[in-house]
């Protein structure tokens, strides 16, 4: 392998074949259909504008020979004017309209190559870069298109290769078939380099794939990177796959820029092949000189597009080994399948798991013959040790991942019949790690209901503690939270994703609860905002904090994916069991702790009222 190792393919890459490719891109110039006919006018024109020129020459020289009149001379050159200045004229329009189509054409790829992004699973991310996704639908998509413009000349070269070899034919059949013999070799090495040229593009994209998700990750985990003095290290790693880029994309424009001096060398000989051919044939008087220099010239012309094309179709190689990649990613498999589509109605939220199996991988089962009924209405925690499979429940219920085996019900229905977005509508999810997208707070509340009136947002920012957590950011509900909540504190952005849930008022609530302290005021806040919630909507609780636990109807107790004990925080520690070891392990120093904030949280209040 060399160079291209550790230039492995993705997963869901895909081979297609040039029909298909071809067949399918298709699809994207039939919006254009009349700027393609303009072009192909357009090409038309230049094509016959540079394939007369030579012949209006010609006629002139014999003109001059014979001693025609001025006014003869005269319309040969307005003709030879006229042909000019109709393939200038006709080449600027043709360019226009080749812009306009490939910049639409790149912009729809875009936007397919992103709203498949959008809808993969979250089983297609754990095995997929970001950074790679995101190089597909910006860096391959660009390179498409700049060669698409490159390669926009085919049709008309095309065309002038055709009339060319038509006068060719008329003026000398013996030349020409000269000038044809050379043209064996040629096709031969385009289609040799053809395999090379895919083969290269390929791993030069997926080099340039890798320098992107590096710089995505290292600018995205700087913050870690500089608390641990890690900068030089992540300098080093991007300078490596920077460098790996370098070689497998030298390699690719090696192979590229190598096929041109190789075909005009062959074309060189051909040329000097025909000049000596033709000289001889001058001299013992069997042609005439304005032919011969029609000759002369027409072949020089007719080479041009040949070795054009024979360029430009390497270069289209790159461009297919592109939009291969494109495709791949729109084409891309979810493991989260719909049985039906059927648009959810307002559920009333009662969630049944029958028999449900699931697994990340086949041989490290998570669920096992899992089965649970929680009841409209009622707030249920879960509580085990890491690995347990309590987040695993939770991105079940969201669909983000297919389970295996069993059933997953809302209100008696079979979640897999529903259409997914109408579903995931009445589920209000706050993960461990909040994420506050760039703008004001207002924005990142009104998220999950884009509709949402600036008063209903007040009103629900306002209703949590008469909005005193307001005072703690410098504009209220306008203040800018930055990349990814940077300006806030973790128990501000779990806050703010409560309220973002709040604003959903969703039937069913499931939070993953972040396991990060915070100060004794954010947590008031937030137990605040989460009583609100869990009063209206059957709530499923990732529980880390003491107070979400005691505060839930129920407690389910996992280990290893079984349901091992439930009850309530008195039974459960009644029994002594693994609750109560839990309890005695992780949540008695949140209990002290606990007992210590309210006495301090009083005292502050005490202190206030004099």
């Amino acid at each position: 392998m060399g160079i291209f190792a550790g230039l492995d393919k993705d997963k869901y890459d895909r081979q297609y074949s040039d029909t298909y490719l071809l067949n399918r891109l298709t699809t994207y110039f039939q919006p254009h259909v009349r700027r393609l006919i303009l072009l192909t006018v357009m090409g038309l024109v230049v094509s016959v504008s540079l394939a007369v020129a030579p012949i209006i020459i010609s006629w002139g020289i014999d003109q001059l020979e014979s001693g025609s009149d001025a006014n003869r001379i005269a319309l040969i050159i307005g003709l030879l004017v006229m042909a000019v200045v109709g393939q200038y004229s006709a080449n600027l329009l043709r360019r226009r309209a080749t812009s306009r189509v490939i910049g639409d054409m790149v912009r729809q790829l875009r936007k397919d190559g992103f709203e498949a992004a959008m809808n993969r699973d979250m089983a297609f991310y754990d095995e997929n870069k970001t950074g790679k996704v995101i190089s597909r639908i910006t860096s391959d998509t660009e390179e498409f298109g700049q060669i698409l413009l490159f390669s926009s000349d085919v049709v008309s070269q095309v065309v002038q290769m055709l009339i060319l070899v038509v006068v060719l034919i008329y003026l000398n059949v013996a030349l020409t078939v000269v000038t044809m013999i050379f043209l064996i070799p040629l096709v031969f090495i385009t289609l040799k380099f053809r395999k090379i040229a895919r083969e290269v593009t390929r791993q030069g994209s997926r080099a340039m794939a890798e320098v992107n998700d590096n710089i995505q990750e290292s600018v995205t985990g700087i913050s870690v990177a500089k608390n641990f003095r890690q900068e030089s290290m992540i300098y080093k790693e991007f300078t490596r796959v920077n460098q790996l880029s370098y070689r497998a994309n030298l390699k690719r424009g090696l192979v590229m820029v190598s096929i041109f001096p190789i075909l005009n060398a062959l074309a060189g000989f051909a040329f000097g092949a025909i000049v000596y051919a033709g000289a001889i044939s001058v001299t013992e008087g069997i042609i005439a000189i304005s032919v011969w220099y029609l000759y002369f010239q027409s072949v020089d012309r007719f080479w041009f597009p040949v070795i054009n094309i024979s360029t430009l179709w390497n270069q289209f190689q790159q461009a297919i080994a592109d939009i291969e990649r494109v495709f791949a990613l729109i084409d891309a498999d979810n493991t989260v399948t719909q049985t039906d589509d059927q648009p959810a109605p307002r559920l009333s939220g009662r969630i049944q798991f029958n028999h449900v199996d699931f697994f990340y991988k086949p041989d490290e089962p998570v669920l096992k013959n899992f089965s649970l009924d929680i009841p409209a209405g009622e707030n249920v925690a879960f509580v085990g040790h890491t690995g347990a499979g309590k987040s695993s429940i939770a991105k079940l219920m969201m669909r983000f991942y297919e389970f295996q085996g069993g059933k997953i019900c809302i209100d008696g229905k079979d979640i897999r019949s529903f259409d997914i977005q109408s579903l995931r509508k009445q589920i209000g999810f706050v993960p461990q790690s909040p994420y506050l997208f760039s703008g004001t707070i207002a924005d990142n509340i009104r998220y999950a209901r884009q509709e949402a009136t600036d008063a209903e947002i007040e009103a629900i920012a306002y209703a949590i503690g008469e909005g005193e957590w307001l005072e703690t950011v410098p504009h209220g509900l306008q203040s800018d939270v930055g990349e990814r909540g940077s300006r806030l504190s973790i128990g501000q952005r779990q806050l703010i994703s409560l309220l973002r849930v709040l604003v959903q008022k969703p039937a069913i609530f499931i939070l993953d609860e972040a396991t990060a302290s915070i100060d004794q005021f954010t947590e008031a806040q937030i137990q605040e905002a989460l009583e609100l919630i869990l009063k209206q909507s059957t709530s499923i609780l990732i529980a880390h904090r003491l107070s979400t636990v005691r505060s839930a109807d129920r407690i389910i107790v996992l280990k290893e994916g079984d349901i091992i004990e439930q009850g309530n925080h008195v039974s459960l520690m009644e029994q002594g069991g693994h609750y109560a070891e839990l309890y005695n392990t992780y949540f008695r120093h949140q209990s002290l702790s606990y007992i210590e904030n309210a006495r301090a949280m009083l005292t502050e209040k005490e202190t206030k009222l004099g």
